[in-house]
């Protein structure tokens, strides 16, 4: 039986992907920093999603403390056997202008965002590389892909999980590992209903336009992807062509983007 960890499983994408899974027969084990949710979400994979509460197995840890999420890990490996696939869906968004932005809550976001998958992957890594099997699947973002107005922080931790996600496909395809990054776009979330409250009018201008996609449609195409071993997983046309075609459509965006920002200012 597949034994698939997920780092943020108590809501949003990884509870989704945990309820996907749970369709699948996996054994799941989640990790979050809030027990109370944590219970809340198993409790609903058992009611509404047919997982077994004997294959179940929750975690408390922030994925930024490296040996907090190592011994998480660990036990969660103790419990329902080695991992075979890894979702690192934790993460945080504190969206400011950055002359507006406090050193702290920049390297919050670099530090779970980034910091915290890497310090996830590293707990499970060494052993898939031993067993030569294994899935790690990384959950970067849009912005990952382009720079947006008010978020320098999140954007560099998403750009820098995609450099770290090409790096480690490379070693890990002589490990017999397989590593996935997926690049959703804004998705309804708990934490988006919290961002959107945050979110600059400019970035508003930019961003608003484009419906968010739910989190069980994000999940089913993370699935999707994982199961067909892809390593790129884009969610539409536009973050497809930004994936792809980044340095030769970026101009006429950035171009679009200024435009935009500027008449929302009154320039």
């Amino acid at each position: 039986m597949t034994h698939v960890i997920i780092t943020g499983g108590s809501s949003g994408i990884g509870l989704a992907l945990a309820a996907l899974y749970a369709g699948r027969g996996a054994r799941l084990s989640l990790i979050a920093r809030s027990r109370d949710l944590l219970e809340l979400a198993a409790q609903k994979l058992v009611a509404k999603h047919g997982a077994q509460a004997a294959d179940i197995h929750i975690e408390t840890a922030d994925v930024a403390n490296e040996a907090e999420i190592g011994a998480a890990i660990g036990h969660c490996v103790e419990a329902l056997g080695p991992c075979d696939i890894l979702v690192t869906s934790a993460g945080i968004v504190e969206p400011a202008p950055f002359l507006d932005a406090s050193s702290d809550a920049f390297r919050r976001q670099m530090d779970t965002n980034f910091s915290g998958t890497v310090n996830a992957v590293r707990a499970v890594y060494p052993d898939m590389a031993r067993r030569r099997r294994g899935h790690i699947v990384m959950i970067s973002s849009g912005s990952g892909l382009i720079g947006i107005y008010g978020y320098t922080a999140y954007c560099a931790s998403k750009f820098a999980l995609r450099g770290f996600a090409e790096a480690l496909r490379s070693e890990g395809r002589c490990h017999g590992v397989d590593i996935s990054v997926g690049f959703p776009p804004d998705t309804e979330t708990p934490q988006f209903e919290r961002e959107i409250a945050e979110r600059p009018p400019e970035a508003s201008v930019v961003m608003g336009v484009v419906r968010p996609w739910s989190a069980e449609a994000v999940a089913r195409k993370i699935g999707n992807g994982v199961a067909k071993k892809r390593f790129e997983i884009y969610f539409g046309l536009t973050l497809f062509l930004l994936g792809r075609f980044g340095p030769a459509v970026r101009p006429l965006i950035d171009w679009w983007f200024d435009r935009a920002i500027a008449r929302s200012r009154g320039r």
